[in-house]
């Protein structure tokens, strides 16, 4: 049975008890526990800083500095056999940090072992891009480019790959709107009209749950439908509400039947 726990004045107790909840963070342990990982480490250190490592949920996560991350996966390629880079991307700590943190997420295929490799650049540095180890990364280092603006350096083809290439801003950026700048909401009117015709078209309405009550073909009102471009400017009348007939014939009932239905 379930602990019994006093209900007394509980609307006058706070329900945490720090200012702001904290979620709790995942154990960690150290890299000695799995030899396989602490040999990978020990590699490492004769060749590079490395400035934390532990091991969380099954996989080690190592922080390196941002100059080192090919050197690091190139020795994680040729002598640890992590043939595969599942994932790479960047997480914008700007506004904590005034820092990016890039991640490499890694595979050894043999072993069924991963290392999450984890390095940091300031806003506007640049990474080496580590295309010509796994071609896995060619689409992933667009995509950072892309969304947060992080250039990856020697990269075969450094372009945007989402958004179109005027497109401004990096929408992955927490300093970029939810549903857009004033340039995303002029976009399309710029790019097909002409920015003549901004105040005749007017600008883009990027909200999704956004619904027109007065939209062209009624959708939103049920029992209000009405034909295209049919005016409802002086009157809503009500239309009757049309259900399907749907005809149920039994099929099994005669060999003619399911012939015909052949």
């Amino acid at each position: 049975m379930r602990k019994y726990t006093p209900k007394d004045n509980v609307q006058a107790k706070s329900y945490y008890t720090d200012r702001f909840w904290v979620a709790p963070f995942v154990p960690k342990s150290d890299v000695s526990e799995d030899a396989h990982f602490s040999k990978l480490l020990e590699v490492m250190k004769e060749s590079i800083e490395v400035k934390d490592a532990y091991i969380q949920i099954g996989q080690m996560i190592i922080y390196i500095n941002p100059e080192d991350n090919f050197k690091v996966l190139k020795l994680m390629k040729e002598q640890y056999d992590y043939a595969m880079c599942s994932e790479i991307s960047a997480v914008d700590y700007l506004a904590q940090d005034g820092e990016f943190e890039i991640f490499y997420q890694m595979l050894n295929l043999k072993k069924a072992k991963r290392v999450r490799v984890l390095t940091r650049i300031k806003e506007g540095h640049a990474i080496e891009s580590v295309v010509p180890l796994y071609n896995s990364a060619n689409f992933a280092e667009r995509e950072m480019y892309d969304m947060f603006g992080i250039v990856a350096n020697n990269h075969p083809f450094m372009k945007r790959i989402l958004m179109p290439d005027d497109w401004e801003g990096h929408p992955l950026l927490k300093t970029y709107p939810l549903e857009g700048d004033e340039a995303a909401s002029w976009y399309e009117v710029d790019k097909i009209f002409g920015k003549e015709y901004r105040d005749v078209i007017g600008p883009e309405n990027r909200d999704p749950a956004s619904i027109d009550r007065y939209d062209t073909k009624r959708f939103s009102r049920v029992g209000y439908e009405r034909e295209f471009d049919a005016d409802i400017s002086s009157a809503e009348k009500e239309a009757p509400i049309e259900y399907s007939k749907a005809r149920f014939v039994n099929y099994n009932k005669s060999s003619k039947q399911l012939d015909e239905r052949r």
